[in-house]
This record gives structure tokens, C-alpha cells and sequence, in this order.
């Protein structure tokens, strides 16, 4: 390890280098022999330069390490330190910290600016998602106190509109509530064996009525109509299947279907909810479990919902450390497949 030089021994050198310039005069203007002068100046300056050098990289050295410890200070306990037998020169290694932290750096205004970006992104489709209620229940009541409330032939249509708007309202802030506790980690998975089959089936059952209205029939694959026991949180699955068996149905073309399978994969089991309808271009599966993301023509705000409620699906799935996808082709319908842990 180099020491850093004793205060007495750096004083010494600085009363050198002040007085190299008196004897350097003294000795050109006060003595007669060229010769001797110019070889005394020639050493005195030689001496001069090595002195004066010593003592500045001395000093860069000492202030350059306080530079060096502060930098590794505000870096991640990560970085690989070299052995200090293997140390460059300090410029070097200083040099080497500032870019390390500098990218460090960029790296995280990269991430902040992303998520600033994710928020206002967010901020903007909440507001036009509640905004479209708010102003369809607002027209109704406006007009049903101008005076349509007398009008029985009209009164009874508009605060049935009014009514759909609010069961749309309120399914949006309860799915906004949802998301925002499986993104805080507050809804963590309460894990319990339970047959999955038997939930499918309770499912159909409160969902028959809203298929009935598409002409869409609900079935269980060939082979899938029995037991199948998983572990997972079963109000959360619930959920899952909930929001993927409405979709089927939603998107699903009338007179359709809408399949649920299971597929043994040791110790996991392959849950599929299958529809018959027009399906989604290749382009838009990687996105379909992002917030809000909607797809024209099959797939718009017609059919109604939030516009989260794949997003929720992943986010549970995610929970359960397991897996979802999608595979769609156009005509022909869309799979949504997820694994649970088999009991």
C-alpha cells in the first residue's frame, strides 16, 4: 500500500521549492563562471522538478482517493472491487466509477421516467373509463328532471340505462380496488386444496343466464367432467375463471360455445377456457393483459367491462407463481390457459 508522506517531510519539501528561485538568481547574477552556473542550474532545476512533482502527485493522489471512497460509497454493494494489488492508477479508477455510477444513474431516471410515463398513462384511461358512465347516467337524470319523469313510456327506459351504467360504474372502481391490492401485495394467496371442477361448475351455473342471452352454451371438454383437486387460493381462482369464462361469453360468436378443460401435468394441472368466436390478430396477444388494452371490431367497448379484467387474471395467476397464456386464430376462437399446483 503507498503512505502518504509525513507532514515535516512535506514542509521540507515545500521550503525547497520556495527557495529554488533566490538561489537560482543568486547564483546567475552574483557569480562569474558560465560553466558552473548553468550545471548548479541544471541540477537545481532537475531537483526542483522531481520535488515539485512528487509533491503534486502526492496531493492529486490524496484528494483523488477522497473522490474514489465517496464515489464506491453511493454504489451498489454488487460491484466487484479490485484487490489493491491490482489497482490501476487513481485517475483510472476514479474514471472507471464515474461511469459505472453515471450508468447506474441513467438506468434508473430510465426506470422512474418509464413509470411516470405507465402512470399518467394509467391516470388517463381511469378518468376516460369513469367518465363514460358519469356523463350517460348524467344525461338520463338531466333529462328525466326537464321533465321526462312524467313520461311513463319514457321515465322507466331511462332509469333502467341509468342503472347499467352504475353496475358499469360500479364494476370498474371494484376491479380498480382489486388491481391496486394484487399489485400492493396486500390479497396474498390463501392457499387450500379444493376440486377446481366443481368450481367450474358452480361458475356456469350463476353465468347461464348471461350465456342464454348470446345463445352460447357451456361445457366441459370430453373427458374433463370430473374431480380435478389443485391448491391455490380458491376466491382468487374463482375470480380468474369468472373473468375468462364472461370473456368467452362476451366475445364469443352467438350460438356459440364456451369449453373448460384440464390437462394432467404431474404436479401441475392446465387449465383452458376456449371460445368459438372471431378471434384476435396475432399482433395483439402479447398485449391483451395490460390495463385497459382493447382490440377493434370483436373486441370494443360494446360488449361492456372494465377493460381490466386480464389484467387482474395475470396478476393472480402471477401470485400463485404459476402461468397463463394465450393462442388465438382468426375464425376460429381463443384459449386462455393457466396452471395451478396439482393435488
Amino acid at each position: 500500500m503507498r503512505r502518504n508522506p509525513s507532514p515535516n517531510f512535506i514542509a521540507f519539501l515545500s521550503a525547497i521549492s520556495a527557495a529554488f528561485p533566490t538561489i537560482i538568481v543568486y547564483y546567475i547574477f552574483f557569480t562569474q563562471d558560465l560553466i558552473s552556473n548553468i550545471t548548479l542550474f541544471l541540477c537545481i532545476a532537475t531537483l526542483g522538478f522531481f520535488t515539485f512533482k512528487y509533491f503534486l502527485e502526492t496531493f492529486i493522489y490524496r484528494k483523488i482517493k477522497l473522490i474514489y471512497k465517496s464515489i464506491h460509497k453511493i454504489k451498489t454493494e454488487n460491484l466487484l472491487v479490485k484487490n489493491k494489488e491490482e489497482e490501476a492508477d487513481p485517475i483510472s479508477q476514479v474514471t472507471e466509477e464515474v461511469i459505472l455510477w453515471a450508468k447506474d444513474n441513467r438506468q434508473q431516471i430510465e426506470s422512474l421516467r418509464k413509470q411516470e410515463n405507465y402512470r399518467r398513462e394509467f391516470l388517463g384511461n381511469v378518468s376516460h373509463e369513469l367518465k363514460t358512465p358519469i356523463t350517460s347516467i348524467q344525461g338520463y337524470i338531466h333529462t328525466l328532471l326537464d321533465g321526462a319523469l312524467k313520461d311513463a313510456d319514457v321515465n322507466e327506459k331511462f332509469l333502467k340505462k341509468a342503472s347499467r351504467s352504475i353496475d358499469r360504474l360500479e364494476e370498474l372502481v371494484n376491479d380498480l380496488v382489486a388491481i391496486s391490492k394484487l399489485e400492493s401485495g396486500i390479497n396474498e394467496p390463501k392457499m387450500r386444496k379444493f376440486d377446481i371442477h366443481a368450481l367450474v361448475s358452480e361458475i356456469f351455473d350463476e353465468l347461464e343466464h348471461r350465456a342464454e342471452k348470446r345463445n352460447i352454451k357451456l361445457y366441459f371438454k370430453s373427458g374433463c367432467d370430473k374431480a380435478f383437486f389443485v391448491e391455490a387460493d380458491q376466491l382468487q381462482i374463482k375470480q380468474v375463471l369468472t373473468n375468462l369464462i364472461v370473456n368467452g361469453i362476451n366475445y364469443g360468436k352467438e350460438n356459440g360455445k364456451v369449453t373448460a378443460s384440464f390437462y394432467d401435468m404431474g404436479s401441475n394441472l392446465l387449465v383452458e377456457i376456449a371460445d368459438n368466436g372471431e378471434g384476435i390478430d396475432q399482433e395483439h396477444l402479447p398485449r391483451l393483459f395490460e390495463r385497459f388494452y382493447r382490440i377493434d371490431k370483436s373486441r370494443n367497448r360494446k360488449v361492456g367491462g372494465s377493460g381490466l379484467g386480464l389484467a387482474i387474471v395475470k396478476h393472480i395467476i402471477d401470485a400463485h407463481n404459476q402461468t397463463i397464456n394465450v393462442r388465438s386464430s382468426m375464425g376460429k376462437g381463443t384459449t386462455f390457459g393457466f396452471t395451478l399446483t396439482q393435488k
